[in-house]
Order: structure tokens, then sequence, then C-alpha cells
């Protein structure tokens, strides 16, 4: 899933209107940022198969540290202490982020054929939403759809900036989902995680900058 995670993030904001986008960003997707560090450094893997799913043409063989339930509750443990620290804040705060963290098992639980491990070297397991390209975008687009909804209830620009940015933004996001539907296979591994080791810091440091053209309601 890619747009649900996002999606996740926007309608996080209700429950911590405190907290930047980009952090609730980057917990929702905490698992795809570990995740193209650990296939760069060969801890990781990924090849490329098309028809592996109808969906993506990724074949995730393993991916144990970055998205196994057991260690995103870990990872949920250290980004909701490692907040605490920074912020000094705690309570509904770190709860939203560990939500967040463990939400990204189960929207991937959900869309992966059974690839999801429970814990390293465990048991694997998966919906296959993938199987189905009408039903992934449907589900996805109605994620978007709400939490866009509960951000924008939340918060409202500041100046043109807040208000065009956010809509360059989920226009860009669209974009981007729309290539990773209907485009060509990646052109290789190494093609997957520069996009992914670049990519994501980019769009959090977009989100962190409209968020701060916006304000609570």
């Amino acid at each position: 899933m890619f747009i649900g995670h996002f999606a996740l993030g926007f309608a996080a904001k209700r429950a911590a209107p405190q907290m930047s986008l980009a952090t609730l960003f980057g917990a929702a997707q905490l698992a795809d940022i570990l995740w193209p560090v650990l296939v760069a450094t060969g801890v990781e893997h990924v090849r490329i198969d098309s028809g592996n799913t109808a969906f993506t043409p990724l074949d995730f063989v393993s991916y144990p540290y970055s998205h196994s339930l057991a260690m995103l509750v870990l990872w949920a443990a250290v980004l909701g202490l490692g907040y605490r620290y920074v912020s000094g804040r705690s309570g509904r705060a770190m709860g939203v982020l560990a939500v967040l963290v463990l939400s990204h098992w189960i929207l991937d639980w959900i869309s992966h054929r059974p690839d999801m491990p429970l814990y390293p070297g465990g048991p694997r397991f998966g919906l296959g939403l993938w199987n189905s390209i009408p039903a992934t975008i449907v589900v996805e687009l109605a994620m978007l759809t709400i939490g866009l909804w509960f951000y924008l209830r939340s918060t409202c620009a500041r100046d043109a900036i807040g208000r065009w940015s956010l809509n360059l933004m989920v226009v860009v996001l669209l974009l981007v989902y729309l290539l990773n539907t209907a485009g060509r296979p990646p052109s290789s591994v190494t093609a997957i995680w520069v996009a992914g080791v670049v990519g994501t810091p980019l769009l959090l440091a977009w989100s962190w900058w409209t968020d701060r053209h916006r304000q609570a309601r």
C-alpha cells in the first residue's frame, strides 16, 4: 500500500494537532523508510518479478527487520521514546506515533500476498488486495479522501503557501501512485532503493514546510 499510509498520516493530525505532518507521515511510513536502506546494505532483499501480483511487480523476498510485526513494535517504542526525549511530550502523542507505526503492518497485511512476517524467521501473512488493481485503487483513494477530510477539518491555511502547497503535494502523491500502478516495472533493484532513499526525505521535508503554513482550527 502506498497512498493508504499517507492517508493515515493526514487523518492522525486530528488526534495530534501539535505534531508536524512530517512526523505523522514519518511514523506511518517508518517501515518504508528503513526498508530501502536495508535493501541497499544487503540486509533485506527484493526482486523484480512481473506478475508477482496484479498491482506490483515486486517480490519482497525478505524484510524481517523493517516489516515484521514484532520489529515494528520495537520501532514504535524507539520512535515514541525518541519523540518524548526531543519534544518533552508523552502520553497521547506517543500513542499516536505507535499506532501509526503499527498501522503499516496492518495495511500491508491487507494489500500484500502472504509475505508479511510476524517476526524475523516467523510465518508470513497477507490477504492479497494487490491481486485486484480496481479494488486496490478504490480502497486507497477512499482512504486518501477520508484522511484529507480529517486533515482539512483539523487545520486551515495561514497563507497561500499553506493552501496551494497542500494541493500540489496531493497531486504529486496521486501522480506517483498512478505511475507506480500503470508504469513500467523498475529498471533494477538499485533504482528501487535509490528512489526510496532520495524521495521519502524530500516528501517529508515538503510535508513539514506545508504544515508550517497551516494552523489548527
